[in-house]
């Protein structure tokens, strides 16, 4: 004889079973539960090969759960709650959120949002540590292997397992040291000029050099630095010029002049990317909602 395997076991069966034993009648049951009564009566062989038990027997004009039957439903109603929770997402609150969370950004993207995030993260999810890494140049192994949890950058990995949205667009511009010299309105004064910038190991430009590159226009570089902390130094009482996101004038160019390009070129976009598995993650939902409630207090 072939065994009865046990995994044919399944919540609807478990409903059965309680049903039955709650209203002592297969046809009582079967409109409680919607379905037929041959649904029902074929429900309960099932249980009854596998449990090797009778379940219910005939008394009077009705019918009686055996006493193996009353243990099976109470532990099936148990067993139904417990599916029930399973089912449901559970309920998440930012203050019971224990976790290390990390971040990837350059210095420029560190000093804009993440001291804002880091303070609604100590007012709303006190247990959760604000890890922040460099993103130097942003890699799809970076989410993928969990170095980190979110990455900013301009310029967002390409694949089909993480996810990006735009957070803001930054205008560049020419910062200068006026104590030195006045803005380059023009055109042959600004490629005239000396310049700094930042160049990313090995010897990845800024979106903005590369552009101008790849369109004929040719700047003599002074200096190049590995972050944008690196170029006040470099500014401060000589007269080079350097072209970056206009809103490091906050934070780090915080002192420094600042003017309009004398050359058109295009807007600095940022983006918020992270991998698919955080994606409908409670926890890491309201913590890019976070993310973006900080970039709504910058004046863009």
């Amino acid at each position: 004889m072939n065994e009865i395997d046990w995994l044919q076991i399944d919540a609807r069966a478990l409903n059965v079973l309680v049903a039955v034993a709650e209203e002592q009648s297969v046809t009582a049951a079967a409109v409680r539960l919607g379905v037929t009564q041959s649904a029902v009566s074929h429900t309960l062989d099932r249980l009854r090969a596998i449990t090797h038990d009778a379940l219910f027997v005939k008394s009077g004009r009705g019918i009686v759960a055996t006493a193996h039957a009353l243990s099976l439903a109470e532990r099936a109603l148990g067993l139904l709650h417990e599916l029930e929770q399973f089912s449901r997402a559970p309920k998440w609150q930012p203050a019971s959120w224990t976790a290390t969370v990390t971040i990837a950004a350059n210095d420029f993207q560190r000093d804009l949002l993440l001291p804002a995030l880091a303070a609604r993260l100590r007012e709303s999810a006190p247990n959760v540590t604000l890890r922040v890494i460099p993103s130097g140049i942003p890699s799809l192994e970076m989410l993928r292997d969990e170095h980190c949890q979110l990455v900013i950058t301009p310029r967002p990995p390409d694949g089909s397992d993480v996810v990006q949205r735009q957070l803001f667009e930054d205008d560049y511009r020419v910062f200068y040291d006026p104590a030195m010299r006045d803005a380059p309105i023009t055109r042959k004064a600004y490629l005239d000029a000396e310049h700094v910038t930042v160049v990313y190991q090995p010897r990845r430009p800024l979106d903005l050099d590369h552009w101008m590159a790849a369109h004929g226009i040719t700047r003599h570089f002074r200096i190049m630095v590995p972050g944008f902390a690196g170029i006040t130094p470099f500014l401060r009482g000589t007269t080079l010029l350097a072209t970056v996101p206009g809103r490091l004038r906050t934070h780090l160019l915080a002192g420094l002049a600042d003017a309009k390009v004398p050359i058109k070129c295009p807007r600095m976009p940022m983006y918020l990317v992270w991998h698919r598995r955080y994606h409908d993650d409670p926890a890491f939902r309201w913590l890019r909602e976070q993310v973006l409630a900080c970039v709504a207090t910058l004046k863009l």
